[in-house]
């Protein structure tokens, strides 16, 4: 298990509960594991798919990640495929040809063609080392996301019994956990709880003032740094996508209202570091495996506390700091009470309003946002300060405001509890609208009585009110305050009340730092991010599927100049060694060699020697290269005979040619289409492929311009 995630996946150790669930699925036993987003999920059935004879199936709804998925499989050196509905027939046909070979480790696919008699004949046929069902609680009618294509599902224990079942998902609560277990039928599943603590996270929550501004001032705060940007509605969206873009900002919008091609190109631009920002409803998100977004904003309250959590996990996958802002206000919760109140169903009614108001208790109540999330989910948090969200890290005082509690709760009694919140404090701040006249609320007592503060400072006041239940909305999509019990006797003067009063801070603490991060080289993560890009785009995958954000990191702390180096860094597998390390140790000489002054940290002999059977691992697998091509097999038939990637093969034979031991490509390549590609390469003078790609419109692949570059470049030295 260790050899694998290291040659394989470049970790040197497990994440919380990996092993324990991967020692289970190879010892062929069913399993069962909430894990929060970016917990690791994936390398849970990816290793053991490497390991295990067969076929892992993977099913999951999220076509849109299916490829990302597969593209990071690839790059790790696992034979990987999908099939969905974006494939054309002859791609399926080639897939399903794959799958009867038993040249497939790993196979994702949606739950409706599990579902499909043919398909099923199909597996029955093959070798299945496992499946693994991810999304685990759209089985669920009490989850927040269920899927009826999913049913299907409740009979894979028993159409394939002796293969082992993995359920996997991220926000189940314990009673949604029972419901998948039963429905899905594991049998005496292994399960894993995994804390829903995210520490790299930083929650907060602002009242809302003016949105657009304080988003603006939110993104200077994080210029150049990805993030996804939510709201409530398609019209939200549009309208904050045309503001942003007005201000300069790098943003592409996304909802369902859009044509699946410009949602499947507007989610690519952002996964491939094409466009920094994405504004976007809940559509958005469930197809997203990029690992290095830096901020989730949430522009309009959540409906239910599992949507907000899986949302802002979005945040941080790479395990760096993020940042989760929540603008909240109370304008949000009619909007969202008049769509629950459409529900036919009366007991789906009142479940999702039960979910709402935990969801503007967290956000309304000064308590720490993380230990109110992990008590939604079961889970008690122990310490006393988790100094990475707004309450922990800001400053707090406790201030009674019992007076001011009498003022409120006297013009609420005086006008009979029919009012809503702005209507009272309209009463409370005496102000001259149309409507206190004409019901002649500026003669009662209490009219007038708060006008020595701000109207802020009232709304602040009922907000307390509201969460410790002094007070409570009634009615649908236009509520109005009513008092409790607990109301009663403040008013009376029987009991006190103490509000606790923050200042918003507008930065996250410096204090706040997530466990193991250190200082990095600025100015080294900037060229290999720029290397990175340049990659990706080669090889037609997202940048971070290269490299992962804290990979690089790693790289601009340790300075890995030499592939010896460069394999002890985590997040370096041997096939990444053999694709990439070249390219990133050469840009990190250079660095070096422009900056003699850099003090490289020592690391322990451990770390430097932990690969040491695999240190000539480019040299030896360039030779085995060498041989074959000389033995006349094409670059496919190399790629496979190796169970390596064409464009791996591709790199090989660059160096082969640079080096001058391939000093003719005419086998490779056409020497007329050569001649084409030299031509381009010189007329547009760059030695970058992609516009070498582009010029041709597709006529000329990123492989073919790479085998002609090396043979120019050889040439001219």
């Amino acid at each position: 298990m260790l050899n694998t995630l290291k040659k394989v996946f470049g970790f040197e150790s497990f994440r919380p509960n990996q092993e324990a669930i991967i020692k289970n699925i190879l010892e062929k036993r069913d399993v069962f594991a909430v894990m929060p987003t970016g917990g690791g999920k994936s390398l849970c059935y990816q290793l053991p798919a490497r390991i295990m004879k067969g076929t892992a199936v993977v099913i999951s709804p999220l076509i849109s990640l299916m490829k990302d998925q597969v593209d990071a499989a690839i790059e790790n050196g696992i034979s990987a495929a999908f099939l969905n509905s974006s494939l054309s027939p002859q791609e399926m046909s080639g897939i399903y040809q794959q799958l009867k070979s038993n040249d497939l480790e790993l196979l994702y696919i949606a739950p409706e063609r599990f579902a499909m008699p043919s398909f099923l004949e199909t597996l029955k046929t093959i070798p299945i080392s496992l499946f693994a069902i991810d999304e685990a609680h759209c089985v669920s009618e009490w989850g927040h996301d269920f899927r009826p294509d999913y049913l299907s599902l409740c009979n894979i224990t028993q159409t394939f019994p002796h293969i082992p079942v993995s359920a996997f998902t991220a926000t189940a609560t314990p009673n949604v956990q029972e419901d998948i277990i039963t429905k899905i039928g594991l049998r005496s599943p292994y399960i894993i709880r995994a804390s829903f603590n995210r520490q790299n996270l930083f929650y907060q929550v602002k009242s809302k003032t003016g949105i657009e501004s304080q988003i603006v001032d939110f993104l200077k705060e994080h210029e150049d740094e990805p993030g996804i940007i939510y709201r409530s509605t398609r019209d939200s969206v549009f309208r904050l996508t045309e503001f942003l873009v007005d201000q300069g900002i790098s943003v592409l919008p996304y909802h369902a209202g859009l044509s699946p091609e410009e949602r499947k190109r507007n989610q690519e631009a952002f996964s491939r570091d094409r466009v920094t920002v994405i504004v976007a409803t809940i559509a958005f998100g469930m197809g997203i495996d990029k690992s290095n977004v830096r901020f989730v904003i949430h522009a309009d309250l959540p409906k239910n506390i599992e949507g907000y959590y899986q949302e802002t996990g979005r945040a941080g996958r790479d395990g760096e700091r993020a940042d989760c802002l929540l603008l909240f206000g109370r304008q949000d919760i009619p909007k969202i009470r008049f769509f629950i109140d459409q529900m036919p169903n009366e007991n789906e009614r009142s479940i999702s309003m039960e979910k709402l108001y935990k969801s503007v208790k967290y956000a309304s109540h000064n308590v720490c946002r993380r230990r109110q999330l992990l008590e939604y989910f079961g889970e008690t948090y122990t310490e006393e300060n988790c100094g990475a969200c707004d309450i922990c890290a800001g400053n707090i005082e406790k201030v009674d405001i019992t007076v001011d509690a009498q003022i409120v709760m006297s013009a609420m009694s005086r006008t009979g509890q029919y009012f809503g919140i702005r209507h009272i404090i309209d009463i409370v701040v005496g102000a001259d609208t149309k409507r206190i006249r004409e019901l002649q609320h500026n003669e009662i007592k209490t009219y007038g009585a708060g006008k020595h503060k701000e109207k802020k400072h009232w709304q602040f006041i009922i907000d307390e009110l509201l969460a410790q239940e002094a007070i409570a909305q009634d009615g649908g999509q236009y509520p109005v305050l009513i008092m409790t019990n607990k109301g009663t006797e403040i008013l009376y003067g029987r009991e006190k009340i103490e509000g606790l009063k923050r200042e918003e801070i507008k930065k996250k603490p410096k204090a706040f730092k997530v466990s193991g991060f250190q200082p990095y080289d600025e100015v080294l993560f900037d060229k290999l991010r720029v290397l990175r890009k340049g990659l990706a785009e080669e090889h037609k995958v997202p940048p971070y599927i290269i490299f992962s954000d804290m990979t690089l990191h790693q790289m601009c702390i340790y300075y890995p100049s030499t592939l010896d180096e460069m394999i002890t860094i985590s997040g370096v597998g041997e096939t990444k060694l053999e694709r990439y390390g070249t390219d990133f140790t050469k840009e990190i000489r250079a660095h070096l060699d422009k900056n003699p002054d850099i003090s490289i940290p020592e690391r322990s002999p451990s770390d430097l020697t932990v690969n040491r059977p695999q240190q000539k691992v480019k040299e030896s697998t360039i030779e085995k290269t060498y041989e074959f091509f000389n033995e006349g097999l094409s670059v496919k038939e190399i790629a496979k005979a190796r169970n390596l990637a064409s464009s791996t093969i591709t790199g090989h034979l660059e160096s082969l040619i640079r080096d001058g031991r391939v000093a003719e490509i005419d086998r490779l390549i056409d020497p007329a289409k050569r001649n084409t590609i030299e031509e381009m390469f010189f007329a547009l003078k760059t030695w970058n492929t992609g516009p070498i790609v582009e010029y041709s419109k597709g006529t000329v692949s990123y492989d073919d311009a790479r085998l002609v570059r090396a043979y120019i470049q050889r040439k001219t030295i």
